[in-house]
């Protein structure tokens, strides 16, 4: 048996997570609060939405539940997993779980990401449900408009990201082939190349720490294989490039008996990896 953690990325985050591990690990959040400078726990029990919604916000949150998570986990089974992946801003929680840094450090970090992200300007994000990555890369050449494929979530779940004016002028053609598009609650282009200028800055600030070597392998979002040693630069284009989920999910899928767990707040991953594993069985039976 393969036990596999999946820690949960931004757009998991809700008014109220995390209620009973805020409680029960009070040491940490007080490190979390020393590191951002307000009340972690105000901010996920209480919010507002809006406010815990604001990117700058969201991802210091979100890394906080999925640690706790996953050290609650840990605490209660015993079981330390086989491999660990995470969504996003979950690869952050994953890296943290393999022992890349410890918990302090790691908010550190991802406090800093936020901020650049959030400081990379404006922008856009769609879901585009019932094309596949090459129909819909097709489909934004033909459009020729400055946006991107950002995460594959799923075979037939495709999220595009780019400039707002763009994203809003190329979702009449994706929904005419599309069975639907959604636009996401978000502010900017996350995982395309307008946050070139938040990976470049990113790259000057982890110059600053050095990362342990991991204990346990973690599959990184960019290329859906283990990591091969350079956190920093892989942890930068994570910034620029897509979050390859899918093909994240189906390697863990490939190992003996996989088990998957997902970590943190919501059940968006578990939702995911039951499209990935349907659309799976789907072509083995053609």
């Amino acid at each position: 048996m393969t036990t596999i953690h999946l820690f949960a990325g931004q757009g998991s985050q809700r008014v109220g997570m995390g209620r009973q591990l805020l409680a029960a690990y009070p040491n940490l959040v007080r490190q979390a609060d020393e590191v951002l400078g307000y009340s972690v726990a105000e901010l996920c029990l209480d919010g507002p939405a809006e406010r815990l919604a604001d990117t700058r916000f969201t991802q210091p949150a979100v890394y906080v539940v999925d640690a706790l998570s996953y050290v609650d986990t840990v605490r209660i089974t015993g079981v330390i997993p086989d491999l660990v992946a995470g969504h996003s801003l979950g690869e952050y929680a994953a890296l943290f779980a393999a022992g890349a840094y410890d918990f302090r450090t790691g908010l550190e970090i991802v406090a800093r990401r936020a901020a650049l992200m959030a400081d990379a300007g404006p922008g856009a994000m769609a879901a585009v449900i019932g094309l596949d990555e090459m129909r819909v890369r097709d489909l934004l050449r033909d459009a020729g408009h400055d946006v991107d494929v950002a995460n594959l979530n799923a075979p037939d779940q495709i999220v595009v990201s780019g400039p707002v004016e763009a994203v809003a002028s190329v979702t009449p053609l994706l929904s005419a082939h599309a069975d639907t598009v959604v636009r996401l609650p978000v502010s900017g282009a996350f995982h395309s190349r307008q946050m070139a200028s938040a990976a470049r800055e990113f790259d000057r600030f982890l110059r600053g720490y050095v990362f342990a070597r991991l204990k346990i392998p973690v599959i990184a979002n960019t290329t859906a294989r283990p990591y091969d040693g350079d956190t920093a630069s892989t942890l930068v284009r994570q910034l620029t490039q897509p979050v390859r989920w899918s093909e994240t999910v189906g390697h863990c899928l490939d190992q003996p008996d996989p088990q998957l767990h997902e970590i943190g707040p919501g059940t968006v991953l578990t939702g995911l990896t039951r499209r990935i594993r349907a659309a799976r069985s789907a072509a083995v039976a053609l």
